[in-house]
């Protein structure tokens, strides 16, 4: 897969993200054939085609010149009646050795790579955490309560509660245009998205789930790109808040933003991301991604706040509770 083409991190005014093209209705156009045509009838005047004679000569197949037929087959010349009868009997038994080889072989090839009926390939357990949103509960999905024992600042605990729940969508104007285009080759079948609040009120984390289309290769593709690319450490590829109306993350916008990370799963068809920011609704002028958010010593407003511990915090068990309910998908589809 070549390197994606995205220009280099500038800021940039925010457009909405074009709607996908809806193909038109395929329709064809055929010219009316002539009547009897596709029935097989000449057309009128026309003088019907002679039956053409077969190229093969039915009947049993006759001996060529020279050659007495074997008796009793009335084809077979009798030059091979000569072949001595023990290698006659030794090819017989060679044949047989190579055939059973062949089958031997074909079956143990199918049950290495997992190519039978009764043995799930890998395809169907992708499959099956592709689908599993259908049937698991948002409260398991995104727990009303999400426990972070030392995942704050210095190894505090943090404790997430559930705020808002957004309904599940496409992914039409969901991502700023740069991060809609670099998540684009792994498809869109599925958003989910929820809001968190901390215990103290004071910052609000939006965790997302995008159920791709692409399969395990694609995962990897996608995966490597982002991590060889640095992608998932630019601003300008930042995932957007869940505002959730008549919340404390209801003044959470684009300009609130403070710290995000992105993780692109390569077992499973989905990409888990979060990004937090200030309840109060205050404007971040210089956003963290929580790598740098939460190394040692960092000293910028995110980092002081938190903002990358909530983030990654929130994702990470969102991420693993996902994880679980494909785990049990796959082993209930088996």
């Amino acid at each position: 897969m070549p390197p994606l083409e995205l220009p280099p991190e500038v800021p940039a005014p925010r457009q909405a993200f074009p709607p996908p093209r809806v193909p038109g209705p395929w329709e064809t156009s055929r010219a009316a054939a002539p009547a009897g045509f596709l029935a097989g009838t000449p057309a009128p005047g026309a003088q019907p085609h002679a039956a053409a004679a077969p190229w093969y000569a039915p009947g049993p197949l006759a001996p060529q010149p020279g050659h007495q037929p074997w008796p009793g087959t009335g084809g077979i010349p009798a030059a091979a009646s000569r072949i001595p009868a023990p290698l006659r009997a030794a090819a017989i038994v060679a044949s047989l050795v190579l055939g059973l080889g062949l089958l031997g072989g074909a079956a143990a090839g199918s049950w290495l790579t997992g190519d039978t009926e009764d043995q799930p390939t890998a395809d169907t357990d992708f499959q099956a955490a592709r689908d599993v949103w259908h049937s698991v509960p948002v409260d398991e999905l995104f727990p009303r309560t999400l426990s972070g024992k030392g995942a704050g600042p210095g190894g505090a605990n943090r404790t997430w509660t559930r705020i808002g729940v957004a309904p599940d969508s496409t992914c039409k104007n969901a991502f700023d245009p740069l991060l809609a285009k670099a998540l684009s080759p792994a498809g869109c079948k599925r958003l989910l998205r929820a809001t968190y609040v901390d215990a103290t009120t004071s910052s609000v984390t939006t965790v997302g789930l995008v159920v791709t289309r692409t399969d395990e290769d694609g995962m990897r593709a996608l995966r490597r790109r982002f991590s060889t690319e640095g992608l998932d450490e630019r601003s300008d590829l930042m995932p957007k808040p869940y505002a959730a109306k008549g919340t404390p993350a209801a003044g959470f916008g684009d300009a609130q933003r403070a710290s995000w990370v992105v993780h692109v799963l390569t077992d499973a068809p989905a990409v888990v991301y979060a990004v937090s920011g200030f309840a109060d609704g205050r404007t971040v002028q210089g956003p963290q991604p929580a790598e740098k958010a939460t190394a040692a010593g960092a000293t910028s407003d995110p980092a002081q706040a938190g903002m990358g511990h909530d983030a990654r915090g929130v994702a990470d068990r969102i991420e693993r509770g996902f994880r679980r309910s494909a785990t049990a998908a796959t082993e209930d589809s088996e």
